[in-house]
């Protein structure tokens, strides 16, 4: 079996993406736009067509930039003449509904091929998974390691949606390889290489800032452990030569990162006024304040923007400054019955249990458990030595697993932050550590397979790992098209999975257009009452003229359903018999919300049952005048 995978592994990897490339393209026309894509697409848009980063600076250029490119191939209105992008200094939500669904351009297609860029970075990170994993476990192993990732569908879930998401994925995954190529050859061509890489990183997304503590200390303990070879030289002295020619050559590649970042951003802000940009900062961190770190803010990133050469870098500090902010002050969020604006502790472990395949969290437990025994027995023996022999057994333990080291070092901080941190709004938050995750599990799994010392054992675990992966390919593929929304089985699956979590775990507004197609299908049952989706349709009730429409997410409702939906929200009154059509998202999010009135929530509405459940996000039910009567009394 194994030879047949390396003699075939091109192929194989070919079928693999192409896979992913399908559906994820598929999906890229089908579902609608997320909520968060009203802000990146005109802002990516804008950033390349008007060289000018007002909308948006929450997050850096580089993912808007590629989702944007396509888009300056067509022939696009965009009015800037509007006061979302003259007046406002947070226009972005109007900015992006002007572009999309009030400009005369065809939505769609604008959705579509902005997240075309998203989905090919999405390919070029899976093999990446493999070269990487093939480099440090063979080429079965990268094949394994690919297999995971591509098949999990929380990632063909987000890997064609225009957010910063997968881009922060495979801008780490990249970062760090060439970051532990540099560690491992400190020539001057990886540092250069290496600070190319962290400042890509730093263009993707703010979060990379956790990777500068992971990179500072193994700058640090690496040359620490490194085997001296001179006899006559101290071993002190050695030591400290090692540490400084580290350290000298990562900071040359951070020097190189800031220049990175900088040349970016002064090609996105070259037509931006320092005016504009002024405003910005003084919105976000008012000089009035009482606060001094927010004054001081404001004063730094203004001294920043008084001059053409620092501007860029004004307009970089002023979007990490505003992630800060965002994470310090949080954000409302629905979490197994509970709605709360704080972090819940139990918050990232709960979703990452119901949202991962069980396949892929049973690989990795394997590894984990297999780590801990393997390091177990590794100290357990040292004990029985002397001090320094145990710490020189140490020294060449970093210098073997030097990449295992540093990748679980920043999947424990990062797990850490995200645990303790205030922003409990998807799994996909968790995303960067993933591809590390996948590329250890790979490892470890296919390490231990190596030391199995009988062609019994070896056929044994070879057949409990292919029937695990089957079951993971086929969990995949049969949850096609639900897999933003997926969960697992311990969860119910998709339809079920909005009891536990909402937001962009299972609602971020995905499924309006399908929507849509639901009720043309079903308005069309009257005279096609074969059709197996006309099961539903209830002649007394008739086709739907008008449907209550309470959608949360990026889409337009009147762009796609014109007068047909009527906007409504949980607190409207008085309730009217007839459709309606919820999002789970706000559903839950007013079914527990402790601080809404019963009058002014959806809990009269717990005891009617769905006609149907579209998608996985949004339910349709039909309310008679009598379930009115009985609600209002």
């Amino acid at each position: 079996m194994t030879h047949f995978l390396k003699k075939n592994y091109r192929v194989i990897i070919t079928l693999i993406l192409c896979f992913v490339a399908t559906v994820s393209i598929i999906n890229a026309w089908w579902d609608s736009a997320i909520f968060d894509e009203t802000a990146h697409i005109p802002a990516g848009y804008t950033y390349m067509h008007y060289f000018d980063m007002r909308l948006n600076p929450e997050h850096p250029p580089l993912i808007k930039d590629l989702a944007g490119l396509p888009l300056q191939f067509m022939d696009l209105k965009f009015d800037t003449s509007q006061e979302f992008w003259t007046a406002s200094v947070d226009g972005q939500w109007d900015a992006g509904r002007s572009f999309l669904w009030h400009m005369g351009n065809d939505a769609d297609r604008i959705i579509f091929w902005s997240r075309i860029p998203i989905v090919l970075l999405s390919l070029f990170l899976g093999w990446f998974i493999f070269r990487w994993v093939r480099e440090i476990s063979g080429t079965v192993a990268g094949l394994f390691a690919l297999t995971i990732y591509a098949f999990d569908p929380n990632f063909l879930g987000h890997n064609h949606f225009v957010t910063t998401d997968i881009g922060i994925c495979a801008f780490m995954a990249f970062s760090f390889y060439y970051f532990l190529r540099f560690i491992k050859n400190p020539s001057w061509k990886n540092v250069v290489i290496g600070g190319i890489f962290l400042g890509l990183v730093q263009l993707a997304k703010f979060s990379s800032v956790l990777l500068f503590p992971v990179y500072g200390l193994v700058l640090i303990i690496y040359p620490l452990a490194i085997l001296k070879t001179d006899k006559r030289e101290s071993n002190l002295l050695f030591r400290a030569r090692n540490v400084w020619h580290y350290l000298e050559k990562g900071i040359v590649a951070g020097f190189i990162s800031i220049v990175v970042v900088w040349m970016l951003y002064a090609v996105n802000t070259l037509n931006m006024p320092t005016e504009k940009l002024a405003e910005i900062i003084n919105y976000q961190f008012n000089p009035a304040s009482e606060m001094a770190s927010v004054k001081i803010v404001n004063k730094a990133l203004l001294a920043l923007d008084s001059n053409n050469l620092t501007k860029p870098l004004a307009e970089y500090f002023l979007g990490v400054g505003m992630v800060f902010k965002r994470v310090a002050g949080g954000n409302g969020a629905y979490f197994m019955g509970q709605v709360s604006a704080k972090a819940f502790p139990a918050y990232f472990p709960t979703v990452f249990l119901i949202k991962e395949p069980l396949a892929n969290l049973f690989f990795m437990l394997s590894a984990l458990i297999l780590s801990i025994v393997g390091f177990v027995k590794f100290l357990s023996s040292e004990t029985k030595n002397r001090f320094q022999k145990f710490w020189e057994k140490i020294a060449k333990y970093l210098r073997e697993n030097i990449t295992s080291v540093s990748l679980s070092m920043f999947i424990f901080l990062y797990s850490y932050m995200s645990i303790t941190g205030n922003l409990n709004i998807g799994f996909r938050h968790l995303f960067p550590i993933l591809p590390f995750v996948y590329i250890l599990t790979a490892k470890v799994i296919f390490d231990f397979w190596k030391k199995l010392h009988s062609r019994q054992s070896e056929l044994i675990f070879g057949t409990i790992l292919s029937a695990l992966v089957l079951f993971l390919v086929s969990g995949t593929v049969s949850a096609h098209p639900a897999y933003m929304s997926y969960f697992n089985e311990t969860a119910g699956g998709p339809k079920n999975g909005y009891k536990y979590v909402t937001d962009s775990n299972a609602d971020w507004g995905q499924d309006l257009k399908r929507l849509k197609v639901w009720i043309n299908e079903y308005n069309q049952c009257k005279g096609n009452s074969f059709s197996s989706h006309c099961s539903i349709y209830n002649y007394e009730r008739g086709p739907i003229d008008k449907i209550r429409l309470n959608y949360f997410g990026g889409a337009d409702i009147k762009y796609y359903f014109g007068e047909q939906a009527i906007d409504w929200w949980d607190s409207r009154r008085p309730l009217e018999p007839g459709w309606y059509a919820i999002a789970t998202n706000y559903l839950q999010g007013s079914l527990y919300d402790k601080e809404k009135k019963d009058n002014e929530s959806y809990r009269w509405i717990q005891n009617i049952k769905p006609v149907a459940q579209v998608g996985t996000s949004i339910f349709v039910y039909y309310i008679t005048e009598e379930e009115i009567k009985k609600i209002q009394n």
